[in-house]
């Protein structure tokens, strides 16, 4: 990789990093997903700096094009990510359906205490 290469790569790594401790400043991101990215975007950071980590560890593993198996690592992280979100998604949506049966009937319980109240 070109020096140049290195450190625009770099210096948009570092952006996504500042973008993300913003975000967390913000509190835009929640603390419990803050950690997750923050990991990811300095270890992006590290990667840009240190280029020649990827081309170690992939020897390491027997892939022969480090861009693959860098795609592949990305790739099995995004479905985590999307399977994590999937159940969270899940969950939310039943505490939904939960909550929206307890005012039915909280409200039901409301006409019937007026109900009674005008008689």
């Amino acid at each position: 990789m070109t020096t140049t290469a290195q450190v625009f790569l770099a210096l948009v790594t570092l952006t996504s990093l500042v973008f993300v401790i913003r975000m967390v400043r913000r509190k835009s991101l929640q603390s419990k997903y803050s950690l997750l990215w923050l990991s990811i975007a300095s270890g992006m950071v590290l990667l840009s700096i240190f280029p020649d980590t990827v081309d170690r560890m992939t020897e390491a593993v027997g892939v022969d094009y480090p861009p693959a198996a860098l795609l592949a690592v990305a790739v099995a992280f995004l479905f985590v990510v999307i399977v994590q979100y999937s159940w969270e998604l899940s969950r939310l949506e039943e505490r939904t359906r939960v909550l929206a049966e307890e005012v039915a009937l909280l409200k039901e319980a409301v006409r019937q205490m007026s109900d009674v109240d005008r008689t």
